[in-house]
């Protein structure tokens, strides 16, 4: 067996669900990891690097599309309840959602006359139809382990064998994507035949995991849904008060995980004086996901999911202050800072995933409604956290450039790429370790099994 496998056994009042299910519900995750990681990674610094467009606006470009997906998810969750409730399975929209490859290559394909305001708005646009495209596919693909007859510790271990492949995903598309833009020497054509190829990559995962769902849904009984979502769900999911602190907290986490994201590029180049060591970085802060996921795993087995991920919001916030002290540390030292935001990132991305489906069982509620409020919540945080670090490089004066076009940027913004990489994600995680105390259903659902 392996980790995932033997950290399975034991308490769960329901069989162990099959390891070929599990691995082709997975793969979805692979094509969603690409999103989650390539527009945070590289737009905010596509635009304002490359597009010539104002840190300001630049911001304001990924923050915009982000808001309407506050309306846009719900309402995807609530079609996701009808489809559940109507014919038994979310698969229609599980396939409408395959489109979203075709936004992410229009994502990176700016024609080549836009720059500045112009680049903007056509990026923004397709921003908007991407994110709800993601959502068509999100929202049912989160709703499924509420949707199957399993208990605490599987729904953990299910989410577990997710984490393991979307960090692939987040890893693999983290490194590729700037290689594939041409590195140090990156250009419009770059980053728009980047698009393409990892749309296709995109495109083959998303229809794995189409059919791994319905074979998990074959697997383990799904539940029926108990009504069809609408308003009535959604204020259901809104006065659920635990779900609102899981929900508050996960929107500082994702806010402050974004943001390092974003930062990335600008840390490397500026702060450290290598570009090329973006793809370093970036692999210090996913790759031991794919090692630590199994340990998380344990650790939620032995004290639960909620005291384990107060840990790792706690280790999340004392890296990034490390973080913050820049080049006098030492290149070893800074590699070694975000590899345990990383480790922490793992927790993050486990327990509260593999928490909401203890919110929605506990509560009775409509899974489609309470995950397209969940992923509303992801998909703002997701907005916020690049925002947030254009407005630091705005604040520091931060100088936007076309492709190959040198600048020297002033002491603030050095100053600005520095402690926005650090304690700005240090404050805004301590912020989500507070919030995260009030849910107090852990406790309960472990009992429940």
């Amino acid at each position: 067996m392996t980790g995932l496998d033997q950290q399975s056994a034991g308490t769960d009042t329901t069989t162990a669900l099959p390891r070929g299910p599990l691995l082709g519900f997975a793969a979805g995750s692979l094509g969603m990891g690409v999103w989650v990681t390539v527009p945070g990674l590289l737009l905010l610094y596509f635009l304002t690097d490359v597009l010539a467009v104002a840190p300001w606006l630049a911001g304001l470009a990924l923050l915009l599309p982000k808001i309407a997906d506050v309306l846009l998810h719900p309402w995807i969750g609530h079609r996701c309840d009808v489809e559940q409730a109507r014919r038994g399975d979310r698969r229609r929209l599980l396939l409408l959602g395959c489109a979203l490859p075709l936004a992410f290559a229009t994502l990176f394909a700016v024609p080549g006359g836009l720059t500045g305001a112009p680049a903007a708005a056509w990026v923004a646009l397709a921003f908007v139809a991407g994110n709800l495209l993601f959502a068509a596919y999100q929202v049912p693909y989160l709703a499924t382990p509420a949707d199957l007859r399993i208990g605490y510790h599987e729904r953990t271990r299910l989410m577990a064998f997710r984490m393991v492949v979307l960090t692939l995903g987040i890893l693999v598309s983290g490194l590729l994507a700037p290689l594939l833009a041409g590195g140090e020497d990156a250009t419009r054509a770059g980053y728009q035949r980047m698009g393409v190829l990892l749309a296709v990559g995109m495109l083959a995962a998303m229809l794995v995991g189409v059919a791994g769902i319905a074979r998990l849904r074959r697997a383990a009984a799904a539940t029926s849904a108990p009504h069809g979502g609408g308003w009535r769900a959604l204020v259901v999911a809104l006065r659920d008060r635990q779900f609102r602190w899981l929900v508050a907290a996960y929107l500082a986490m994702s806010t402050t995980t974004h943001l390092v994201l974003a930062a990335v590029p600008y840390y490397a180049e500026y702060e450290l004086g290598r570009p090329a060591l973006t793809t370093v970085l970036v692999a210090a802060f996913v790759a031991p996901a794919l090692l630590v996921t199994p340990a998380w795993l344990a650790l939620a087995r032995r004290i639960g999911k909620q005291r384990a991920l107060l840990g790792a919001q706690g280790a999340f916030a004392a890296g990034s202050l490390v973080l913050a002290v820049g080049r006098p540390a030492g290149l070893p030292v800074l590699v070694a800072a975000v590899a345990v935001l990383g480790v922490a990132f793992a927790g993050m991305q486990l327990l509260p995933f593999s928490m909401v489906p203890d919110v929605i069982r506990a509560g009775g509620g409509a899974a489609g409604t309470y995950t397209g409020v969940w992923t509303a919540t992801e998909a703002t945080g997701a907005a916020l956290g690049p925002w947030a670090y254009s407005l630091c490089l705005a604040a520091g004066g931060f100088v936007a450039s076309t492709a190959g076009e040198g600048v020297t940027q002033p002491d603030g913004a050095l100053t600005a790429i520095r402690w926005g990489f650090g304690l700005l994600p240090a404050a805004a995680m301590l912020v989500a370790l507070l919030l995260q105390r009030r849910y107090t259903l852990d406790r309960t659902a472990r009992t429940a099994g």
